[in-house]
């Protein structure tokens, strides 16, 4: 292993690479220290150590943006707008037909659907930098519960400050989008993910530590203990899959034979990512959003509809928050695998092809028994998201960890997912080279 990562550091080609790459992600962190235009950073800064548990409204923008969200600075958003430019640019395929003829153009279309992306993403720019402004001047960003200082979270609130302040904001946001293609580019690895997994890695010292300050030394232990043995679990979970065989009939084009060849068709166990997380999680924050804007005004009762939402809906402790949670990763993971993954588009390209799938006529009678299995592999895969994403919250309710608690959730399912992919990445690079990978 370490002979491995010395021959990493020998090859001045993947040495340039991993160099530049590690310099990109230096700024990226840089950058989300430094606070936005009349930003008032002595009040962030003290209502940032009143406050160690996160509001659930901003929990999920505010892990994959590595705590900058709160500090308001220039890159407050982070990587998230382009997550959901890229969400929404996705599943725009199946609403609109251009979209997916463009995605089956080859490089062309995938280039136009990217700029599209672009787009989107600097529009979400500005209508999030302008949400996250608009609470902040509200005082309502650190809870409604907070502090003076957290309701003095800016110098000043007048028109050109808001709009230098959303212009800069929305700047941050595309400048991230530029150093992540630029990592992909000439780096190593796929630059939004190793930036997302930036982020959340930063939040994972501080994490810990408030178990360790909170709970005590043995329980800090017990904690990691236990969180190896979920990435291990993870580990070995989202590498594994399904693999249908796959045959290619001979055929002669003038003087040459093709295929005749043997392969498979790879149906990963977890084939929606982190992305079912992710839309569970926005939408049970839609419903505390409403009710934090129907408050009633002082010296009135709120209306009974509040106080249930906020009673059962913004706690994720609570058992009735869990289930709701638990039955919408499983639900958006059967909708997004539906979407990504077309039976009858690989039945006919595979018919196209000359493949079949032994046992198993071309054409029709393949797609139903892709989609056949396809539906039972999804099921284990969407109850073991779900329980992958329970368990901030169990910690949460068990050791008192906020819940960006960093062994569950979104947080060790991106870390595992991009720390494999970019290992791949070094260890394919490595073998073109030297022959031998990472691993021997």
């Amino acid at each position: 292993m370490f002979s491995a990562v010395a021959r990493i550091f020998r090859t001045p080609d993947l040495r340039r690479k991993i160099g530049f790459t590690l310099g990109i992600i230096a700024l990226y962190r840089l950058g989300s220290f430094v606070p936005a235009p009349f930003v008032d950073f002595a009040n962030v800064q003290t209502c940032l150590q009143q406050n160690q548990g996160t509001s659930g409204l901003y929990e999920l923008v505010n892990l994959f943006s590595g705590g900058a969200l709160l500090q308001l600075s220039i890159f407050a958003l982070g990587i998230m707008p382009y997550i959901t430019a890229s969400i929404i640019v996705q599943l725009l395929r199946v609403v609109i037909p251009h979209f997916e003829t463009l995605h089956k153009e080859g490089q062309a279309g995938q280039g136009k659907l990217t700029q599209y992306t672009r787009y989107l993403t600097i529009f979400l720019g500005v209508l999030q930098s302008t949400t996250l402004i608009t609470v902040a001047r509200s005082g309502a960003l650190f809870g409604t519960n907070a502090s003076t200082e957290c309701s003095q979270l800016l110098t000043t609130d007048t028109w050109y400050a808001v709009l230098l302040m959303v212009i800069t904001m929305t700047a941050g946001t595309g400048l991230i989008m530029w150093m992540g293609e630029l990592i992909t580019e000439r780096g190593i690895g796929n630059g939004m993910s190793l930036l997302i997994f930036t982020s959340i890695s930063a939040t994972f010292p501080t994490s810990l530590w408030a178990i360790a300050q909170s709970r005590g030394f043995e329980v800090f232990l017990l904690v990691l203990a236990i969180g190896l043995v979920i990435v291990a679990l993870v580990v070995f979970v989202e590498q594994s899959q399904r693999r249908i065989p796959v045959q290619y009939a001979k055929r002669m084009v003038g003087r040459r034979t093709y295929g005749g060849n043997n392969t498979y068709i790879p149906i990963k166990v977890n084939m929606a990512g982190v992305v079912p997380v992710i839309f569970a999680s926005s939408l049970l924050y839609l419903p505390a959003l409403i009710a934090q804007f129907n408050q009633p005004a002082a010296g009135q009762e709120p209306a009974a509809w509040v106080v249930w939402v906020t009673n059962y809906l913004t706690q994720g402790d609570h058992p009735l928050y869990m289930a709701l949670y638990f039955l919408l990763i499983v639900g958006f993971t059967y909708f997004y695998v539906a979407i990504t993954f077309n039976p009858e588009e690989v039945a006919d390209n595979m018919k196209k092809y000359g493949g079949f799938i032994p046992g198993i006529r071309a054409g029709r009678p393949t797609a139903e028994y892709l989609d056949y299995v396809l539906t039972r592999v999804t099921l284990p895969g969407s109850i073991y998201l779900g329980l992958v994403a329970l368990i901030p919250l169990i910690a949460l309710a068990l050791v008192g960890a906020n819940q960006n608690f960093p062994f569950g959730g979104a947080s060790i399912l991106i870390i595992v997912g991009v720390g494999l992919e970019t290992v791949k990445q070094i260890d394919s690079q490595l073998q073109q080279r030297h022959y031998e990978g990472l691993l021997r």
